[in-house]
């Protein structure tokens, strides 16, 4: 995480409240229990805890970074079983996600100062061995900590954006090694700020993407933010369609840094945060809110009013890629009028 400053801080913050406001209101709340602690992480190693995939009797965890590829093996009690390595170096390892096949995904595609010529994959075998794939950006560098695979396979990457429009991009083509393959742009994921308390950022950090995770059967995506989780029915295995779709919302509330998130098989979602000392969390039967919630809201890809988008939707992209227009005057009004507040009130102050 990079640090912020207080000024900063406020001003990301000012700046979420206002596009948020713009944006409309956020995105359902079901009645969902508390997450509940299931063990404690007091490994040292896992101190920057980013992604997490159930294996039924524990999980595979990775932390952010790293001079090599590491994926812990976990026990249901949180300890750490085994360290599966290869001697890769990634750049910004951000995400975890594992394949019908066994295969483990690990996603490098951390870039917080938007420098990368390229982000990359890579295909971990819990047995041995890694694969690299190359990846980029059709409209240049962004900070991404979202892997997401479709039921085929198919990895998506989504993008981390403090204005919380998050791009929504997948392979152009079949991925080749070592590459690069291009990505292309398939939707813009909108979110809008809560009021769940948690987070380096307070309310700025709920618009913020840090992870996503598919049920093990495909029938559920979830995106997470540092505050929330938002999961979404999968119709015939195609991401790009469940994430139009009107989401549910579970507070993931009082995680000081949270990034990973994961399915068990039975539906059940965990989550959790970055520090050492701190829980893997679950609410049982998550998964099973969204049927519950379709049916309660037969049109769920819809919003009522003028039909527009909800938020927590992604909208598909123009032909180059860009986002939809409609919403940029409303976070340039944001933009503008924050940036007044801060300087503003700078300049009294130098005046006292």
């Amino acid at each position: 995480m990079t640090i912020v400053g207080s000024r900063v801080r406020g001003w990301l913050i000012a700046v979420v409240v206002l596009a948020g406001s713009l944006g409309g209101t956020p995105a359902a709340l079901a009645e969902v229990p508390a997450p509940e602690p299931v063990c404690t992480v007091g490994d040292e190693r896992l101190a920057e805890l980013s992604g997490l995939v159930t294996t039924g009797d524990g999980w595979y965890a990775v932390n952010d970074g790293g001079s090599r590829l590491e994926v812990f093996a976990l026990g249901r009690d949180c300890a750490v079983r085994d360290v599966l390595t290869d001697p890769t170096d990634p750049y910004d390892v951000e995400d975890l996600a594992l394949a019908g096949d066994g295969t483990l995904w690990l996603g490098d595609t951390g870039d917080n100062d938007r420098d990368r010529d390229t982000v990359a994959l890579h295909a971990f075998d819990p047995g041995g061995g890694s694969v690299l794939y190359r990846l980029t950006y059709p409209d240049g560098p962004h900070d991404a900590e979202a892997l997401l695979l479709d039921p085929a396979g198919t990895p998506y990457v989504i993008t981390k954006n403090m204005l919380g429009d998050s791009g929504v991009y997948r392979p152009a083509r079949e991925l080749s090694s070592p590459g690069p393959t291009p990505l292309e742009r398939v939707g813009t994921l909108r979110l809008t700020a809560t009021d769940t308390p948690g987070g380096p950022l307070g309310g700025a950090g709920s618009v913020l993407v840090t992870g996503a995770a598919t049920m093990p059967d495909g029938s559920v995506v979830a995106v997470r933010t540092y505050t929330d989780a938002y999961l979404y029915p999968v119709p015939d295995g195609d991401v790009v369609a469940a994430l139009r779709q009107q989401p549910v919302r579970v507070p993931l509330p009082h995680e000081p840094q949270g990034e990973a998130i994961a399915f068990e098989r039975d539906g059940t979602l965990l989550s959790a945060s970055e520090g050492v000392g701190t829980p893997i969390r679950a609410v049982p039967g998550a998964a099973g809110l969204v049927s519950a919630a379709s049916q309660d809201r037969p049109d769920a890809s819809r919003e009522g009013g003028d039909g527009g988008p909800s938020p927590g939707t992604a909208e598909p992209d123009g032909e180059d890629g860009r986002e939809g227009l409609p919403v940029l005057p409303g976070i340039a009004v944001a933009v503008f009028v924050a940036a007044v507040l801060v300087f503003g009130i700078d300049r009294l102050r130098r005046r006292r």
